[in-house]
C-alpha cells in the first residue's frame, strides 16, 4: 500500500459466539479487540506482519489458534504506470489504427483513466485504441490508474505524441537524361519518398504491375528500375507506389513519367559552308553536324578515319591550309555508362589549294632614268590565267586609284618613298591573290640618284681630264721650244745636202755600210737574232723606192722634211 490510503483487517471466527479478539503486528500486541482492526491512513511505521486470535471466558480463558499472516507493505512515493503505444511511433500515417496501454506493475485492483492534451477521455480500461486514425486525433496523451476502494490516485503517466501523417506520394524521377531514345539504348528511374526509406515500391506501365525480365532489373527494395537495352515494348507510362515496410500502409501512385522509344537509330548529317570542294589557303570553311530529334548529343568528329580533337556541334577552320585536305565525317553519342552512338554521316571531301601570289613588276627600264623622274608599277598574279583587277597598297593602307594593273609612283604622290604591294580580285574563286611582296620605291630612286650622280661624274671628270691635257700640252710646248737648237744647224733640207758631196746620209750609211761598230744582237719575234753587221734584205724595187722617196721630198716649213710613201 502507499501512505494516505486507508486498511482495514478483520478476524473472523465461525463456531459458537461471546469471541474477544487480539490483533498482533510483528507478533506485538495491539490495542484493538473487536474483529476489526482499521488504519483511516497508514504511514511508513503501519509496515509489517499482522495476525489474530479468539478468546473467550474470564476464569478460564479459551485462546484460538493464531490467524494466518498479512503482511503490510507501506511504499512512501506514488507510482507511477507505464503507458506503451502500438505502432510504437511517434507519425502515424491516415487510417492506421493505434492502441495505448496503460500498465502499473505493483500491486493491484486498479482502474485506469485516459487524458488527451489534458482532458480525460470516457475510458476506464487499461488500455485504448484508435482506429482510422486522422488528423483529429493528433495529441499527447497520458494514463493514470486509481483503487476504486481507497480512491488512491497513482502519478500521470509520461506522455506519448501521436501526430497522424497523411502518407506520402513517391516521388519518381528518371536516372538517364531523356525520356525519347533509341533502340538498344539503356534507361533508369528512381522511386522514393523525400522523408523516409522504410518504404519498398512497386513499379507499374500503364497501369500494370512491371515484372523482373531479361531486360529489366529492380535496384534494392524497388528504389530503381533499369532497362538495360530498351525497345518498342518498353513505350509507356510510368509509374511506381510506396509499401511501408513493418505496417500495413500502402501510398498511392506516384506521377507517370512517358517513355518514348524509337524504332530506328536517328539519322545524322553534315553540312558545310561555303559548300566548294575547292577551297584556297585563307579560306574560311565550317562544318555542322545536325541531328534534329532527341537531345543530350556529344559529337565526335573525323578527317580521313582519324579522330579530330574537337568538340560541339561545328568544326570551325578560320584560315585553311593544304594539310586541311581530306575526308570529313562525324557522328553523335551520349549517355556515360552504357554510351549510345550514331551511325557516321556522309563523307564531305574537301580540297586546299594554295592560293596564287601577286608580284609587282618595274616597267620603268635602267635607260629611262636620266629622261624621267616616276617609276611605272605592274601587279601580276603569278601561275594564273584568270581576268584579275587589281588592288594597290602603300605601306599596308589601300591607295584609292582605279582597279588598274598599273601604278605610277611620282616624287609628288610619293614624297616620303613608301614601300608599295598589290592583290589581285576578281569576281570568281578565288575571288583574291595573295598579296604581293613590298617593293621598296625608296631604293629604285636611290639607285637612280646613284646612278645619275656616277654618269655625272664621269662626265665631268672626262672634260677635266682633256681640258687639262690642252692645258698641259700648251705648257710643255712652250718649254720644248725654249731649249731646242736651230733648225737651220740642226736639219738641212735636201737641196742642201744635194749641193754638198760630204753631206753625210744616215739612212744609206745604216742600210749599206757593214763596218759599223758595236754590232747588237736582238732576238726578233721568230727567234732569229739580228745585228747591225746584219745585212737587210733590200730588194732593187726597195732601193727604187727609197731613191722615188728621195727625189719626191719637198721642202716642209721650218725645214721639216715629210716622206710621201
Amino acid at each position: 500500500m502507499f501512505t494516505e490510503e486507508s486498511v482495514s483487517f478483520s478476524c473472523e471466527i465461525n463456531v459458537s459466539s461471546g469471541w474477544e479478539y487480539l490483533w498482533y503486528r510483528d507478533g506485538t500486541p495491539l490495542a484493538e479487540s473487536s474483529n476489526k482492526y482499521s488504519i483511516s491512513s497508514v504511514g511508513k511505521t503501519n509496515t509489517g506482519s499482522y495476525t489474530c486470535q479468539a478468546k473467550r471466558g474470564r476464569t478460564q480463558v479459551f485462546l484460538s489458534d493464531s490467524s494466518q499472516t498479512m503482511h503490510l507493505e507501506i511504499e512512501e512515493k506514488k507510482p507511477k504506470p507505464l503507458m506503451t503505444q502500438q505502432p510504437d511511433d511517434h507519425k502515424v500515417y491516415t487510417g492506421e489504427s493505434v492502441s495505448f496501454k496503460c500498465s502499473l506493475e505493483i500491486s493491484s485492483g486498479w482502474s485506469y483513466s485516459w487524458y488527451k492534451d489534458g482532458v480525460l477521455l470516457t475510458n476506464n480500461n487499461a488500455s485504448f485504441s484508435i482506429h482510422n486514425a486522422t488528423s483529429l486525433n493528433n495529441g499527447i496523451y497520458k494514463c493514470m490508474a486509481r483503487r476504486d476502494k481507497t480512491m488512491f490516485n497513482t502519478e500521470h503517466s509520461d506522455g506519448r505524441s501521436l501526430h497522424i501523417s497523411e502518407i506520402p506520394v513517391p516521388l519518381l524521377k528518371r536516372g538517364s537524361q531523356w525520356l525519347d531514345v533509341f533502340p538498344s539504348e539503356s534507361v533508369k528511374f528512381s522511386c522514393g519518398m523525400e522523408i523516409r526509406s522504410d518504404w519498398t515500391y512497386t513499379w507499374y506501365r500503364n497501369g500494370q504491375v512491371i515484372n523482373v525480365d531479361d531486360a529489366v532489373s529492380f535496384g534494392t527494395d524497388g528504389t530503381t528500375l533499369s532497362i538495360r537495352e530498351a525497345s518498342a515494348s518498353h513505350r509507356g507510362q510510368y509509374s511506381c507506389s510506396g509499401t511501408y515496410k513493418t505496417r500495413l500502409v500502402k501510398s498511392i501512385h506516384s506521377s507517370v513519367l512517358t517513355l518514348d522509344v524509337y524504332d530506328t537509330k536517328p539519322s545524322i548529317k553534315l553540312m558545310q559552308n561555303p559548300d566548294y570542294k575547292l577551297m584556297h589557303t585563307g579560306d574560311s570553311v565550317s562544318f555542322t553536324c545536325h541531328i534534329n530529334i532527341s537531345s543530350g548529343w556529344e559529337y565526335l568528329w573525323y578527317k580521313d578515319g582519324t579522330e579530330l580533337a574537337v568538340f560541339g556541334i561545328s568544326h570551325n577552320i578560320s584560315s585553311v591550309v593544304t594539310t586541311n585536305t581530306g575526308s570529313y565525317t562525324c557522328k553523335a553519342k551520349r549517355g556515360e555508362k552504357n554510351v549510345f552512338h550514331t551511325d557516321q554521316t556522309q563523307a564531305i571531301s574537301l580540297n586546299v589549294q594554295e592560293r596564287p601570289r601577286a608580284a609587282v613588276v618595274l616597267l620603268t627600264d635602267w635607260s629611262e632614268v636620266f629622261s624621267t623622274d616616276s617609276l611605272v608599277l605592274k601587279c601580276v598574279v603569278q601561275e594564273s590565267q584568270d581576268a584579275w583587277n587589281y588592288t594597290w597598297f602603300k605601306e599596308g593602307q589601300p591607295v584609292n586609284m582605279l582597279l588598274s594593273e598599273k601604278h605610277t609612283v611620282t616624287p609628288q604622290n610619293n614624297p616620303e618613298q613608301s614601300t608599295y604591294s598589290c592583290r589581285g580580285i576578281r569576281t570568281g574563286r578565288p575571288s583574291y591573290s595573295k598579296d604581293s611582296s613590298s617593293f621598296a620605291t625608296k631604293n629604285l630612286l636611290l639607285k637612280r640618284r646613284v646612278l645619275l650622280s656616277i654618269s655625272g661624274c664621269l662626265f665631268f671628270g672626262i672634260i677635266a681630264v682633256f681640258i687639262g691635257c690642252i692645258v698641259l700640252r700648251v705648257i710643255r710646248k712652250q718649254a720644248y721650244d725654249d731649249e731646242k737648237p736651230e733648225e737651220a744647224t740642226l736639219f738641212l733640207t735636201m737641196a742642201q745636202l744635194k749641193d754638198r758631196g760630204d753631206a753625210p746620209s744616215p739612212l744609206v750609211d745604216y742600210i749599206t755600210d757593214e763596218s759599223l761598230n758595236a754590232p747588237s744582237k736582238e732576238v726578233d719575234e721568230n727567234g732569229t737574232i739580228c745585228s747591225e753587221s746584219t745585212p737587210l734584205p733590200i730588194t732593187p724595187q726597195e732601193d727604187q723606192a727609197v731613191t722615188t722617196e728621195s727625189l719626191d721630198t719637198t721642202e716642209n716649213n721650218s725645214g721639216l722634211i715629210s716622206f710621201k710613201q
